[in-house]
Order: C-alpha cells, then sequence, then structure tokens
C-alpha cells in the first residue's frame, strides 16, 4: 500500500533539514507501463544564498526558473546529456533544491532494468542520471508538482527500518565550487549510494 505523497510544508524548510529528512522516504514514478521507485538513499542540498554551485546563483534563467517556484516542485535539468532531478524547496522566489542521487529499487525492479538495460540491481538507479533513466523522469517532469500524489511523487516509507540507519554527511560529488561543504546525506552502509562512501 502507498502512502500519501508528502506535503508542501515538509518542502517549505531549510534545504539542509530537507536533505537529511529525505533519506528513507519513497520516490514513485507512475506510467503506463507501471509502477516503480524506491528508498532514497542518498541526497545533496544546494542552498539559495551563498552557494556558487547552486543554479540560481546568478540569478533566474529559462533553465532553472523551477527553482524559483513553489516548494514542493520538480527541478529537472540536463547535464552531459543525461536528465538530474531535485526537489524545490523554501518559499517561491527563494531557490532552493535537493538534488536526489540514489535510491534503493524496491517496486518495479524489472521495468527499471528494462529501461536501463542492465540486470544489475545495485546500478539501476545509484547516481542521479541513473535514477531519472530507471524511473523515466525527463524534462517534461520540470516543474512538475510531487504533491499530488500521481505520475511523481515522494512519500513517507511504511516500512520503519529504515529510521534506524545512520546518516552521514559529506561533501557534495561532482561540484567544481564550494565543494568542501558537508551538504551531501546518505545511509552509511547502504550498497545503492553513489560515488565514494565517506568512512
Amino acid at each position: 500500500m502507498q502512502a500519501s505523497p508528502l506535503q508542501r510544508k515538509f518542502y517549505l524548510r531549510d534545504p539542509v533539514v530537507v536533505a537529511s529528512e529525505l533519506l528513507g522516504k519513497r520516490l514513485w514514478r507512475e506510467t503506463s507501463a507501471g509502477l516503480c521507485g524506491g528508498r532514497i538513499v542518498e541526497a545533496e542540498a544546494y542552498l539559495s544564498s551563498r552557494d556558487p554551485a547552486c543554479h540560481a546563483s546568478r540569478g533566474m534563467t529559462r533553465r532553472n526558473a523551477a527553482m524559483f517556484g513553489p516548494p514542493g516542485h520538480a527541478y529537472v535539468y540536463m547535464i552531459h546529456h543525461r536528465w538530474c532531478f531535485n526537489a524545490v524547496t523554501e518559499p517561491e522566489g527563494v531557490p532552493s533544491a535537493i538534488l536526489i542521487r540514489a535510491i534503493e529499487p524496491l517496486e518495479g525492479i524489472e521495468l527499471m532494468q528494462q529501461r536501463r538495460r542492465t540486470d544489475i540491481i545495485r546500478d539501476l538507479a545509484r547516481g542521479p542520471a541513473r535514477l531519472c533513466e530507471a524511473l523515466a523522469i525527463d524534462r517534461t517532469h520540470n516543474g512538475w508538482d510531487l504533491t499530488l500524489g500521481r505520475e511523481l511523487w515522494i512519500a513517507e516509507d511504511p516500512d520503519s527500518s529504515s529510521a534506524a540507519s545512520r546518516i552521514v554527511r559529506s561533501a557534495r560529488i561532482g561540484v567544481t565550487s564550494a565543494h568542501r561543504r558537508l551538504l551531501r546525506f546518505y545511509f552509511a552502509d547502504n550498497r545503492f549510494v553513489s560515488g565514494r562512501v565517506v568512512r
């Protein structure tokens, strides 16, 4: 049974808090092909001020406009011809977002394997680009309201075991500025986390 989507007030907060609390939540994607998703195990915060790594640090553009929109909406952008999915946080006009870097696949695994053209479950959604390919997330979801509870949304995890997982905080991955800020959050010892696991 699927839980209700997270409400807008969840996202209407400090992105650092939201990023850490997104761990353990379920990311869902529903298409005509079926339902798939999994547990969020890694996320990065991008701040509205004094964060040169944030796409909105130099103001609004057509590309980043969704970041300035209401909290609880999706911000989807392309890098190296691959899509990345973010959840917008803070009040409208304050551009911050959380990059969802990895999920632990739990539902619709065969569908994700078809999309990713691999049988290796660990690699289905380990990294933001793989995640978007596995869940069929693309530019059409930019600005999508994640609180609607259909097509693309985030919900509570009905399995409380993830609450006992230890959360690690580290530097973000792949940024060329503000790279020492500890704004990446992930579950310790989770094999679906992308990149280097900091001990």
